[in-house]
């Protein structure tokens, strides 16, 4: 799948999901190009799961357990983990937005509209170990014009 068929296969999907959640598209179609290798990584063929969200023991939905790359104490290492496991793309992202609601360390990321400050803010707030995240994201958003997802042009 080239990036633009991903662009076009979730693009509306993340549209109608930013009109009820405030996860703008542009943000929620970058990182789920950067988390899953636009759709490709075992993570979102295996297991649905487009954005790397792992299974907490709050999670009572099915469970994938894969190894994942991690920045601890200063340098990448190999770790196993378990991530949610969903039945399609759809019910991963209703589920990413509401993990980000539920989860108050992300409250201030609502109060950014575009997907570039959403980045930032959830970067900021501790979503990924990679200390380079919210540049990865912001130049997917660039780099594919997924502005636009957001009303901008």
């Amino acid at each position: 799948m080239t990036p633009q068929d991903f662009i076009n296969l979730i693009g509306p999907a993340a549209q109608a999901s930013a009109l009820k959640t405030q996860v703008p598209a542009s943000f929620t179609v970058a990182e789920a190009a950067l988390e899953s290798g636009w759709g490709s990584s075992q993570l979102a063929t295996e297991g649905m799961n487009l954005f790397g969200v792992k299974a907490d023991p709050s999670w009572q939905g099915d469970v994938l357990t894969l190894n994942t790359r991690e920045y601890l104490h200063g340098q990448w290492v190999i770790v196993q983990a378990k991530w949610r496991k969903y039945p399609n793309w759809q019910s991963c992202m209703d589920d990413h937005a509401a993990f980000l609601h539920q989860n108050g360390r992300y409250a201030d990321c609502f109060d950014c509209t575009l997907g570039d400050d959403f980045a930032k803010s959830v970067a900021k707030a501790g979503y990924a170990t990679d200390p380079d995240y919210a540049n990865k994201l912001i130049a997917i958003i660039d780099r594919h014009n997924l502005l636009s997802l957001d009303g901008v042009q």
